[in-house]
């Protein structure tokens, strides 16, 4: 069976309900948009097969994302998040995964440190631990493990809080189109993803849905707009004969201005899963000083 990316994160560290900032700073993050106000908070998600594809021997999926967003514009924002996946394959074998991540992020998208560790099974882990420095045009990302390495990277290449501090004020532009170079420190590293965000027409917060979930159902969520949401993250390294090139995952949910994830849905291309927020707790803000 095909190892699951390590993702993100973020979700993507993109991935799920992202984080934010009380007032965007002076870096290229400050382009994005007006004053976008994030909610530190944590979030669970439960995990569920949706559909396979391709014949995958995958029969049931069962997992948990939890995701855990603390900080503010002047001290900068930490993230943790870990997600716990057991897949069943139609021939009784089971693969564990657990991926487990811990980032710091610059308010001004100048700074990014990352720790990722992934384990499948009972096989040993593998680790990622580096930190990111944007010095003019250019990124330096420097690797302690699984080696120790120094590289550069495009100066145009965005950080995960970024890259959400983007797409909702894409949202608010009423744009439907964001193509971003992404780095997390995923896949060991020293991989950047180009990645392509399609935004869907806003949606009320008061609007009824099918699936009522926390945070539908809070009180104060209700006057803030989200917006349908698709990444597809792309191998920058890959190339296609025919001028199209597959997606090595996707991820859909909407997105609350707020930086609040609801609905998620995972496409890994063989099989996609269903994440449903199953928990939300809101934390204080914490001022500037």
């Amino acid at each position: 069976m095909r190892k699951l990316p390590q993702t993100s994160l973020r979700f993507t560290t993109l991935a799920m309900t992202m984080l934010g900032v009380a007032a965007l700073g002076t870096g290229s993050a400050a382009a994005a948009g007006p004053n976008i106000s994030f909610l530190p908070h944590q979030a669970l998600y439960e995990l569920s097969l949706m559909k396979t594809r391709n014949n995958a021997s995958v029969s049931t999926v069962r997992g948990r994302i939890l995701y855990n967003f603390s900080g503010n514009a002047c001290e900068g924002y930490t993230s943790d998040f870990r997600q716990v996946s057991e897949i069943e394959s139609g021939e009784g074998k089971n693969t564990l995964s657990d991926l487990r991540s811990s980032s710091w992020e610059d308010a001004a998208g100048k700074s990014y440190r990352f720790k990722i560790d992934t384990k499948m099974n009972d096989s040993d882990s593998s680790d990622v631990d580096g930190v990111a420095e944007r010095t003019g045009d250019a990124i330096t990302v420097k690797l302690k493990q699984p080696v120790q390495k120094t590289f550069t990277l495009d100066g145009k290449t965005v950080f995960p809080t970024e890259q959400i501090e983007r797409i909702i004020a894409a949202a608010r532009d009423r744009k439907s189109l964001l193509e971003l170079q992404v780095y997390d420190g995923s896949d060991g590293g020293e991989k950047v993803y180009n990645t392509l965000t399609v935004i869907g027409q806003p949606i009320p917060g008061d609007r009824s849905v099918t699936n009522p979930d926390p945070s539908t159902g809070e009180a104060s969520m209700k006057s803030l707009t989200r917006w349908p949401v698709t990444v597809s993250y792309y191998d920058r390294s890959a190339k296609s004969d025919t001028g199209e090139q597959t997606p090595v995952y996707a991820m859909s949910f909407e997105l609350y201005e707020n930086g609040v994830s609801r609905s998620l849905v995972l496409d890994y291309n063989d099989f996609v899963l269903a994440g449903a927020m199953g928990k939300l707790d809101v934390k204080a803000m914490k001022p500037c000083k």
